[in-house]
């Protein structure tokens, strides 16, 4: 361990970035249906399940685009609006993340280990009411984070008007086969300048287009998910036509850090409107069968300040990290959430590390563990479903 920093230290921290340069836009974005704006608890719409459609969820150092740009020196730091945005919202988080640190040359590089929690979204993270332990309970937060990954990638697809109406950018889809459907997704490259010496450049999402007034719009789409009101004690078939600012306060004192990325993601993509859907389960105990029950727009600057997410700490957080890690000899790193305390570690590990063929070195006989029990192995195994898990 080389470093560990309180989110104590985070809340103080402030930096003014300018505004970013757009450096490339790829991939292909289809129009939102403005029909869901209509979409109320009593004309409800059943989620359908979009399994041919692809979704990419590819790390920083294994985007072309970026290898690209950095072998060309476009900037120092690179990253994804979803690290950046778990970096932002730091002092929010509750369960434990972890972001891997690679300093290559001049360069650095912040990247999610393959199956990472960046890729899950978590559900009642920062409620006071704990979820059930046990992991193949349908309400425990591995299970709710699977089922709320699975709702958003659904979500955010049958929103689209989906009449093969298309707009292209610069370049195609940089993760895609050739044939393959991919879901609706633009991919925008942007660089913002931390000092004289320091750009970074980050991978933005946005999800699809509006028409507003003759300008066309950027759309981010994400979708919270009700999985038993009498845990959250707001039923929201009853609460979303009369009571909507009390739903909306429920959902930012239960997930204030998802709510928080989702907006920081939005503003980093600079996005018009984000679109928030409500996703219901059908019945509470039945968690692949989901109705949408509303969808509501805001603007993320505004929906930032509702929610007290400061752009200036954010950027405060980021480049503080930043200027951490410009200091660490080449190498890897890894930058972890604390699991019971809030604060983040800074650890050194081998240059192999989170690699498919990386091999633990074996310990000397007497720091050996003693072989594990059957219950164990219960767990071991358990662990490892977990990881195989597939959203």
């Amino acid at each position: 361990m080389l470093d560990q920093i309180p989110f104590a230290t985070f809340s103080k921290l402030s930096f003014n970035v300018g505004e970013p340069e757009d450096i490339l836009m790829c991939g292909a974005l289809e129009y939102y249906d403005k029909g869901f704006d209509r979409v109320t608890p009593k004309n409800e719409r059943r989620l359908e399940r979009f399994k041919n459609r692809n979704f990419f969820k590819v790390t920083t150092t294994d985007d072309p685009v970026i290898r690209r740009l950095a072998s060309d020196d476009k900037a120092t730091v690179f990253a994804t609006d979803a690290i950046l945005s778990t970096l932002m919202c730091a002092p929010r988080s509750v369960y434990s993340w972890d972001i891997v640190v690679q300093r290559v040359g001049n360069k650095l590089f912040f990247d999610k280990r393959d199956g990472s929690q960046l890729d899950l979204l978590s559900v009642n993270e920062t409620s006071q009411e704990p979820l059930p332990e046990a992991k193949e309970d349908i309400n425990s937060a591995y299970s709710l984070s699977v089922e709320a990954a699975y709702i958003n990638q659904n979500f955010s697809q049958q929103v689209l008007i989906r009449d093969g109406n298309k707009v292209d950018f610069e370049e195609p889809n940089p993760f895609a086969s050739e044939g393959e459907e991919v879901a609706s997704v633009a991919y925008r490259y942007r660089k913002w300048k931390l000092d004289e010496d320091t750009h970074l450049i980050a991978r933005c999402e946005v999800h699809s287009l509006l028409d507003a007034k003759g300008q066309t719009n950027f759309l981010t789409l994400n979708a919270l998910n009700e999985f038993d009101p009498k845990l959250t004690g707001v039923d929201w078939r009853q609460k979303l036509e009369t009571q909507r600012g009390a739903v909306l306060a429920t959902e930012l004192k239960n997930n204030a850090n998802k709510l928080a990325k989702w907006t920081a993601q939005a503003l980093l993509a600079n996005a018009d409107t984000m679109k928030l859907g409500y996703v219901s389960r059908v019945h509470p105990r039945d968690h692949f069968n989901h109705v949408i029950l509303s969808v509501q727009g805001y603007k993320p600057k505004e929906f930032a300040s509702q929610i007290n997410l400061n752009t200036s700490n954010m950027w405060g957080i980021v480049k503080a990290i930043v200027d951490v890690c410009l200091k660490l000899n080449e190498g890897k790193y890894v930058l972890v959430k604390d699991p019971s305390k809030p604060q983040v570690r800074l650890y050194e590990v081998p240059a192999d590390a989170f690699e498919n063929d990386y091999v633990e070195e074996p310990l000397p006989e007497e720091e050996q563990v003693q072989p594990p029990t059957a219950e164990d192995e219960g767990v071991m195994k358990s662990n490892e479903e977990k990881e195989d898990g597939d959203v």
